[in-house]
């Protein structure tokens, strides 16, 4: 294997660790330069990077490398800005990403650089590369027809469920569609709408900033939940939605909860969020995961067995972008070895990925798995505090501890503050008739239950 091939694989690897964003930004241009006695010597192009990935993300590199070539034993890092043409590390230019490599420029995220300066929108995310399941039905059709109707259907679109469910996808996929229709269209995280406020207000340049967002016909924000306790941000947040929402300008969010269980949101807030349209991802089934497979295969001009694409959705049953990080490393092992691997040669690439079983929990474990969702402090959660805020949390803890752990009624009041045992019997029983019929509480219970076991 050649030096070129090897960092090719522990690429495909080390991009599944990672955000997008922090694997282009900080794996772009690098290569291996040299590999001797043990040692693998990581070409960098200038010293930061050289010192970000030393001090980040040494530990991970190596045992990437390893993974794929046990004798390496350590990591160096080595500036190369001067390399000849002939054999400058340059992953864009190189056939790691040409056309007839097995890991394309689209398979390995590198075209989020071509990401659009004024909208932030991605071009690949489009409808026609959505796949609609039972899963994610109603959210497609909502961001459909929002996405032909801007300003007067749906407003604002609301689409919460859990991490790499699609949500991004489908946001992005209505601002590429409103561009092409000549709109202006501003995507963004709420971090970034946050960080953009401070820079403002710190510069002195609060009312270009204001004038800057009120004029957009269709603002699209990412991971709304963020905006909890920020309470300058939530304000000026709140006036851009109105100013918005008056001149019949389109307001699309995403979170990964219901705009109830967003802990800190003003009240103010969530009633705009809850007077729109709201549609939830859940997981997808295993039916959807194979065809999602299949569609990500074709888009890459690549062939694996049926078998194991079926292995792959049989196996990584709750992130559509681990799915596509799997196939992804499957197809990299390929092209290295020449041909597919088998099925336990499957499991060992995918370990990393593969759902594990439940980690044993406690009640304890619960408790900050709640606390933490709701974003209350957990000592309110098990005294006698009587704050309102805390009395729905405490009865999700209640509901939990019966219904995973079995304990007893007693126990379970006596650890949240000596509460009667008749308290945990009406808590437990109104949650079990409301999860029944309440579609958004399931969710909700889903997302906490992922909290405690992962």
């Amino acid at each position: 294997m050649t030096n070129q091939d090897l960092w090719q694989a522990a690429l495909g690897e080390i991009e599944l660790n990672l955000s997008r964003a922090n694997f282009i930004t900080w794996f772009k241009n690098t290569d291996i330069i040299d590999k001797k006695e043990g040692q693998a010597i990581i070409g960098v192009p200038n010293g930061f990077s050289k010192e970000w990935l030393a001090n980040k993300y040494q530990k991970l590199i190596l045992r990437a490398l390893r993974n794929v070539s046990p004798e390496i034993k350590e990591v160096s890092f080595s500036i190369c800005s001067s390399t000849p043409k002939a054999e400058k590390i340059s992953p864009l230019s190189s056939k790691f990403f040409s056309e007839k490599s097995f890991l394309s420029e689209d398979q390995m995220a590198f075209d989020e650089l071509e990401i659009d300066k004024d909208t932030n929108l991605n071009p690949k995310y489009r409808f026609n590369s959505f796949v609609v399941g039972a899963f994610n039905e109603l959210a497609h059709a909502a961001a459909s027809a929002v996405s032909q109707n801007l300003g007067s259907l749906y407003n604002p679109l609301f689409i919460y469920g859990g991490v790499g469910l699609g949500k991004t996808h489908l946001l992005q996929a209505i601002g590429n569609e409103s561009a092409a229709a000549k709109k202006s269209v501003k995507y963004l995280t709420s971090e970034k709408f946050s960080s953009e406020l401070v820079s403002s207000l710190k510069e002195g340049h609060i009312e270009q900033f204001k004038d800057h967002y009120r004029k957009i016909d269709v603002l699209i924000i990412d991971d709304v939940q963020f905006l909890a306790g920020k309470e300058k941000t939530q304000e000026e947040f709140f006036h851009t939605f109105n100013a918005l929402y008056q001149k019949n300008k389109q307001i699309i969010i995403s979170s990964d909860r219901p705009p109830k269980a967003i802990a800190t949101l003003e009240e103010r807030l969530r009633s705009r969020f809850e007077g729109g349209m709201i549609a939830d991802i859940s997981f997808p089934d295993y039916e959807t995961r194979l065809a999602i497979i299949k569609t990500k295969m074709e888009e890459k001009k690549f062939s694996l067995p049926l078998e194991l694409l079926e292995y792959i959705a049989s196996s990584i049953q709750k992130n559509i972008r681990e799915l596509e990080g799997a196939l992804n490393k499957t197809m990299a092992y390929s092209k290295l070895q020449g041909s597919p691997p088998t099925i336990p040669q499957a499991s060992k690439i995918l370990a990393n990925l593969v759902i594990s079983p439940k980690r044993a929990v406690n009640y304890k474990n619960i408790i900050k798995a709640v606390s933490d969702f709701y974003d209350i402090n957990a000592n309110d959660l098990t005294t006698k505090c009587r704050k309102k805020e805390v009395v729905w949390p405490r009865q999700v803890i209640m509901y939990l501890m019966r219904e995973e752990l079995k304990n007893s009624y007693p126990f379970i009041g006596e650890k949240l503050g000596g509460r009667d045992h008749t308290t945990v019997m009406y808590a437990y029983e109104k949650l079990s008739r409301e999860i029944e019929k309440n579609e958004s509480l399931q969710q909700e219970i889903g997302i906490i239950k992922e909290k405690i076991y992962n």
